[in-house]
């Protein structure tokens, strides 16, 4: 079992106690590592792609955006929800086009991300996407508004550090163009 074994932690049940459009909010005993038996609540998702969208210029395409949970207007890396049967890639090339009507040459799979461990098994797949041409307007869901700005990578860390970027997948996402 390798060793982190005595870290482990066994299904015993699972339930669903709300299950939405994108979520499944589940309730489960587990039996932990002593024997003894808890409960975890999390949340499942169906996964996310976000995009290092590259113009020629080397300035990445950015995205203002309200998002409900917190009630304020973010600033996000373009990405979205991967939908089922859909690759990844299929799902950046999707995202990147609807919302930014921008498509690329090149794309190149960086790594991927857990965003909230301690309640959610969301990973979102990190594209870097180069040879950028704008082929259109946007095509946006019915319920998403959005504008489309461009930063330059050292702008978008600078706004890391003024507080003006707090979104956990555009810091890491940003983190990985370093490489």
């Amino acid at each position: 079992m390798g060793a982190d074994s005595h870290l482990r932690e066994a299904e015993v049940e699972s339930e669903s106690v709300f299950k939405g459009v994108m979520l499944d909010v589940r309730r489960d005993q587990v039996r932990l590592p002593d024997g003894k038996i808890s409960v975890r609540e999390y949340i499942r998702h169906p996964g996310a792609v976000v995009i290092l969208a590259q113009l020629p210029n080397g300035n990445l395409l950015f995205e203002r955006q309200f998002r409900y949970p917190l009630r304020q207007v973010f600033l996000e890396l373009p990405a979205g929800k991967i939908d089922p049967g859909e690759t990844l890639l299929d799902t950046a090339q999707r995202e990147l086009l609807e919302e930014t009507g921008h498509q690329a040459e090149a794309w190149e799979h960086l790594g991927t991300m857990h965003p909230c461990i301690g309640y959610s098994d969301e990973r979102i797949e990190i594209f870097l996407a180069r040879g950028l041409r704008s082929v259109g307007a946007q095509a946006l869901d019915h319920n998403e508004f959005l504008d489309v700005l461009q930063l330059s990578p050292a702008a978008a860390r600078e706004a890391i550090f003024a507080g003006e970027i707090t979104d956990a997948k555009t810091i890491t996402a940003l983190y990985w163009l370093t490489r």
